[in-house]
Protein backbone atom coordinates (compact mmCIF):
# COMPACT_ATOMS: atom_id res chain seq x y z
CA UNK A 1 0.00 0.00 0.00
CA UNK A 2 0.84 3.54 -0.99
CA UNK A 3 1.24 4.87 3.03
CA UNK A 4 2.37 2.08 4.10
CA UNK A 5 5.09 2.83 7.12
CA UNK A 6 7.18 0.07 7.95
CA UNK A 7 9.97 1.47 10.34
CA UNK A 8 12.84 -0.87 11.30
CA UNK A 9 16.18 -0.08 12.93
CA UNK A 10 19.28 -1.52 11.72
CA UNK A 11 21.18 -1.43 14.76
CA UNK A 12 21.86 -5.44 13.83
CA UNK A 13 22.59 -4.49 9.99
CA UNK A 14 24.72 -1.73 10.83
CA UNK A 15 27.00 -4.21 12.57
CA UNK A 16 26.84 -6.18 9.65
CA UNK A 17 27.55 -3.77 6.75
CA UNK A 18 29.43 -1.29 8.59
CA UNK A 19 31.43 -2.84 11.37
CA UNK A 20 29.09 -2.12 14.08
CA UNK A 21 28.02 1.37 13.58
CA UNK A 22 25.21 1.95 15.65
CA UNK A 23 27.60 1.50 19.06
CA UNK A 24 30.42 3.61 17.14
CA UNK A 25 27.80 6.33 17.09
CA UNK A 26 26.95 5.82 20.99
CA UNK A 27 30.82 6.54 21.30
CA UNK A 28 31.52 9.67 19.52
CA UNK A 29 29.76 13.02 19.30
CA UNK A 30 27.17 12.86 16.53
CA UNK A 31 28.44 15.80 13.70
CA UNK A 32 24.92 17.18 13.15
CA UNK A 33 23.01 18.91 15.51
CA UNK A 34 20.13 17.77 17.44
CA UNK A 35 17.81 20.05 15.93
CA UNK A 36 18.70 19.05 12.43
CA UNK A 37 17.52 15.87 12.81
CA UNK A 38 13.88 14.18 13.10
CA UNK A 39 15.43 11.91 15.46
CA UNK A 40 18.30 13.10 17.98
CA UNK A 41 21.23 10.45 17.74
CA UNK A 42 19.96 9.19 14.58
CA UNK A 43 20.07 9.18 10.98
CA UNK A 44 16.51 8.41 9.47
CA UNK A 45 16.41 7.25 5.75
CA UNK A 46 13.80 6.55 3.49
CA UNK A 47 13.91 3.34 1.64
CA UNK A 48 12.34 1.71 -1.82
CA UNK A 49 13.96 -1.79 -1.04
CA UNK A 50 12.78 -3.51 -4.98
CA UNK A 51 15.71 -2.40 -6.88
CA UNK A 52 18.59 -5.61 -6.02
CA UNK A 53 21.60 -5.75 -5.77
CA UNK A 54 21.02 -1.65 -4.63
CA UNK A 55 18.41 -2.12 -2.26
CA UNK A 56 16.05 -4.99 -1.36
CA UNK A 57 15.29 -7.04 1.58
CA UNK A 58 16.56 -10.87 1.46
CA UNK A 59 14.77 -13.74 3.20
CA UNK A 60 15.97 -12.97 6.44
CA UNK A 61 13.83 -9.51 6.22
CA UNK A 62 17.29 -7.80 6.37
CA UNK A 63 17.79 -4.71 4.00
CA UNK A 64 20.96 -5.45 2.06
CA UNK A 65 22.33 -3.56 -0.88
CA UNK A 66 24.79 -0.93 -2.31
CA UNK A 67 22.82 1.77 -1.06
CA UNK A 68 22.16 0.76 2.60
CA UNK A 69 25.41 0.03 3.08
CA UNK A 70 26.39 3.23 2.06
CA UNK A 71 23.73 4.92 4.07
CA UNK A 72 25.08 2.87 7.08
CA UNK A 73 28.42 4.25 6.61
CA UNK A 74 27.68 7.73 6.03
CA UNK A 75 25.38 7.55 9.63
CA UNK A 76 28.55 5.69 10.87
CA UNK A 77 31.02 8.99 9.97
CA UNK A 78 28.51 11.38 11.58
CA UNK A 79 28.05 9.20 14.60
CA UNK A 80 24.49 9.05 14.69
CA UNK A 81 22.61 5.52 13.87
CA UNK A 82 21.21 4.84 10.82
CA UNK A 83 17.28 3.89 11.04
CA UNK A 84 15.53 3.22 7.88
CA UNK A 85 11.78 3.71 6.86
CA UNK A 86 10.57 1.33 3.82
CA UNK A 87 8.22 3.01 1.82
CA UNK A 88 6.99 3.61 -1.82
CA UNK A 89 8.96 6.01 -4.21
CA UNK A 90 5.71 8.13 -4.77
CA UNK A 91 5.83 9.08 -1.22
CA UNK A 92 9.51 10.34 -0.34
CA UNK A 93 9.41 13.70 -1.41
CA UNK A 94 6.26 14.61 0.08
CA UNK A 95 7.27 12.65 3.46
CA UNK A 96 10.90 14.13 3.34
CA UNK A 97 9.03 17.91 3.06
CA UNK A 98 6.72 16.74 5.71
CA UNK A 99 9.48 15.97 7.81
CA UNK A 100 9.04 11.86 8.33
CA UNK A 101 12.68 11.36 7.59
CA UNK A 102 16.12 13.08 6.86
CA UNK A 103 17.29 11.92 4.39
CA UNK A 104 15.76 10.04 0.86
CA UNK A 105 18.61 7.46 0.14
CA UNK A 106 16.82 5.37 -2.91
CA UNK A 107 18.67 6.62 -5.63
CA UNK A 108 16.48 9.70 -6.76
CA UNK A 109 17.49 11.16 -10.06
CA UNK A 110 18.78 14.21 -9.66
CA UNK A 111 17.09 17.27 -11.86
CA UNK A 112 16.62 21.21 -11.96
CA UNK A 113 13.47 20.97 -11.32
CA UNK A 114 13.57 18.77 -8.16
CA UNK A 115 16.59 20.72 -6.65
CA UNK A 116 14.38 23.89 -6.73
CA UNK A 117 12.43 22.30 -3.38
CA UNK A 118 15.50 20.35 -1.47
CA UNK A 119 18.96 19.57 -1.15
CA UNK A 120 20.45 17.19 -3.32
CA UNK A 121 24.18 15.35 -3.77
CA UNK A 122 24.78 13.72 -7.08
CA UNK A 123 27.00 10.78 -6.12
CA UNK A 124 25.69 7.38 -8.84
CA UNK A 125 25.45 7.61 -12.49
CA UNK A 126 22.44 5.25 -13.84
CA UNK A 127 20.13 5.33 -16.96
CA UNK A 128 17.06 3.82 -18.47
CA UNK A 129 16.96 -0.07 -19.45
CA UNK A 130 14.05 -2.51 -20.64
CA UNK A 131 13.43 -5.72 -19.22
CA UNK A 132 11.09 -8.44 -21.24
CA UNK A 133 10.46 -11.89 -20.25
CA UNK A 134 12.88 -14.61 -20.80
CA UNK A 135 12.14 -16.24 -23.67
CA UNK A 136 9.83 -13.58 -25.27
CA UNK A 137 9.81 -13.64 -28.82
CA UNK A 138 9.93 -9.87 -28.93
CA UNK A 139 12.69 -8.62 -31.27
CA UNK A 140 14.26 -5.45 -29.39
CA UNK A 141 17.54 -4.04 -30.09
CA UNK A 142 16.47 -0.52 -29.83
CA UNK A 143 14.03 1.76 -28.47
CA UNK A 144 12.04 1.92 -31.81
CA UNK A 145 11.28 -1.53 -31.71
CA UNK A 146 9.03 -0.85 -28.07
CA UNK A 147 6.70 0.68 -30.35
CA UNK A 148 3.14 -0.43 -29.57
CA UNK A 149 4.12 -2.35 -26.42
CA UNK A 150 2.87 -2.58 -23.20
CA UNK A 151 5.38 -1.43 -20.29
CA UNK A 152 5.35 -1.50 -17.00
CA UNK A 153 7.15 1.30 -14.20
CA UNK A 154 7.30 2.49 -10.83
CA UNK A 155 4.66 5.42 -10.34
CA UNK A 156 6.29 8.33 -9.90
CA UNK A 157 9.68 8.84 -10.36
CA UNK A 158 11.79 9.25 -12.76
CA UNK A 159 12.08 6.39 -14.67
CA UNK A 160 8.20 7.09 -15.48
CA UNK A 161 8.89 10.52 -16.55
CA UNK A 162 11.53 9.00 -19.02
CA UNK A 163 8.96 6.33 -19.97
CA UNK A 164 6.52 8.99 -20.67
CA UNK A 165 8.81 11.05 -22.66
CA UNK A 166 9.68 8.18 -24.49
CA UNK A 167 6.10 7.33 -25.84
CA UNK A 168 5.75 11.33 -26.46
CA UNK A 169 9.31 10.67 -29.01
CA UNK A 170 7.86 7.36 -30.62
CA UNK A 171 4.05 9.15 -31.15
CA UNK A 172 6.11 12.25 -33.15
CA UNK A 173 8.21 9.93 -35.21
CA UNK A 174 5.18 8.66 -36.38
CA UNK A 175 5.39 4.93 -34.93
CA UNK A 176 3.06 3.50 -32.31
CA UNK A 177 3.40 4.68 -28.86
CA UNK A 178 3.71 2.58 -25.75
CA UNK A 179 0.75 1.79 -23.11
CA UNK A 180 2.09 2.56 -19.97
CA UNK A 181 0.57 0.77 -16.61
CA UNK A 182 2.41 2.34 -13.59
CA UNK A 183 3.00 0.48 -10.59
CA UNK A 184 3.71 1.06 -6.64
CA UNK A 185 7.02 -0.33 -6.90
CA UNK A 186 9.52 -2.43 -9.59
CA UNK A 187 8.90 -5.48 -7.23
CA UNK A 188 5.22 -5.37 -8.52
CA UNK A 189 6.06 -3.94 -12.38
CA UNK A 190 8.07 -7.37 -12.41
CA UNK A 191 5.74 -9.57 -11.19
CA UNK A 192 3.33 -7.83 -13.82
CA UNK A 193 5.95 -8.97 -16.31
CA UNK A 194 6.09 -11.96 -15.00
CA UNK A 195 2.19 -12.68 -15.10
CA UNK A 196 2.47 -11.20 -18.82
CA UNK A 197 0.34 -7.99 -17.65
CA UNK A 198 2.75 -6.49 -19.19
CA UNK A 199 5.06 -6.99 -22.31
CA UNK A 200 8.33 -5.00 -20.57
CA UNK A 201 9.63 -3.23 -17.37
CA UNK A 202 11.55 0.18 -16.93
CA UNK A 203 13.71 0.34 -14.23
CA UNK A 204 17.36 1.25 -14.12
CA UNK A 205 20.63 -0.66 -15.43
CA UNK A 206 22.00 -1.58 -12.50
CA UNK A 207 18.34 -3.68 -11.78
CA UNK A 208 18.36 -5.52 -15.11
CA UNK A 209 21.56 -6.19 -15.39
CA UNK A 210 21.02 -7.87 -12.30
CA UNK A 211 17.82 -9.66 -12.98
CA UNK A 212 19.32 -10.40 -16.27
CA UNK A 213 22.06 -12.40 -14.31
CA UNK A 214 19.84 -14.12 -12.00
CA UNK A 215 18.55 -15.33 -15.19
CA UNK A 216 14.55 -14.17 -14.48
CA UNK A 217 14.23 -11.11 -17.28
CA UNK A 218 15.81 -10.39 -20.57
CA UNK A 219 17.89 -7.20 -20.19
CA UNK A 220 16.66 -6.00 -23.38
CA UNK A 221 18.03 -2.30 -23.41
CA UNK A 222 20.19 -0.25 -21.64
CA UNK A 223 21.91 3.10 -21.20
CA UNK A 224 18.29 5.65 -21.91
CA UNK A 225 18.28 8.52 -20.30
CA UNK A 226 21.57 8.79 -18.01
CA UNK A 227 21.53 11.11 -15.73
CA UNK A 228 22.97 11.59 -11.98
CA UNK A 229 21.19 9.64 -8.73
CA UNK A 230 21.10 11.60 -5.63
CA UNK A 231 20.61 11.42 -1.86
CA UNK A 232 18.67 14.15 -1.13
CA UNK A 233 17.82 16.31 1.99
CA UNK A 234 16.05 18.91 3.47
CA UNK A 235 18.11 20.10 5.88
CA UNK A 236 20.87 21.92 4.58
CA UNK A 237 23.26 21.74 7.43
CA UNK A 238 22.61 17.58 7.25
CA UNK A 239 23.18 17.98 3.09
CA UNK A 240 26.24 19.92 3.99
CA UNK A 241 27.75 16.94 6.53
CA UNK A 242 26.80 14.54 4.24
CA UNK A 243 28.53 15.80 1.74
CA UNK A 244 32.00 16.02 3.39
CA UNK A 245 31.20 12.58 4.35
CA UNK A 246 31.18 11.61 0.38
CA UNK A 247 34.25 13.63 -0.36
CA UNK A 248 35.96 11.95 2.75
CA UNK A 249 35.17 8.09 1.34
CA UNK A 250 36.32 9.24 -2.31
CA UNK A 251 39.44 10.26 -0.87
CA UNK A 252 40.46 7.74 1.60
CA UNK A 253 39.27 4.99 -1.17
CA UNK A 254 36.36 3.17 0.22
CA UNK A 255 33.79 4.84 -1.93
CA UNK A 256 35.57 3.42 -4.58
CA UNK A 257 35.96 -0.17 -2.87
CA UNK A 258 32.05 -0.20 -2.23
CA UNK A 259 31.25 0.94 -5.84
CA UNK A 260 33.69 -1.63 -6.83
CA UNK A 261 32.09 -4.21 -4.98
CA UNK A 262 28.76 -3.72 -7.01
CA UNK A 263 30.28 -3.27 -10.31
CA UNK A 264 29.39 -0.11 -10.26
CA UNK A 265 31.52 2.95 -11.67
CA UNK A 266 32.56 6.43 -8.98
CA UNK A 267 31.50 9.79 -11.12
CA UNK A 268 33.81 12.69 -11.50
CA UNK A 269 31.81 15.04 -9.64
CA UNK A 270 32.85 16.76 -6.27
CA UNK A 271 29.84 15.51 -4.46
CA UNK A 272 28.57 19.13 -3.79
CA UNK A 273 25.02 20.06 -2.45
CA UNK A 274 22.92 21.25 -5.40
CA UNK A 275 19.21 22.73 -4.16
CA UNK A 276 17.91 26.33 -3.22
CA UNK A 277 20.13 29.11 -2.95
CA UNK A 278 23.23 27.19 -3.89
Amino acid sequence: MLFRYLTMSLAGLAALAAGGSAAFAQSCQPKVPAAELIKPGKLVMSVNPTLPPLQFVESSGALKGMRIELGTEIARRLCLEPEYIRIEFSAMIPGLQSGRWDMINTGIFFTEERAKTMQMIPYENQAISVSVERGSPLKIASRDDLAGLSIGVELGGFEESKTRLLDKELREAGKAGLTIRTFDNFALAFQALRAGQVQGVVSIDAVAKEYDGRGDFKWAISGLYPAPVSVAFKSPVLADAVSAVFKEMKADGSLKKLFDSYGLPVIAGDYAVKGPNR
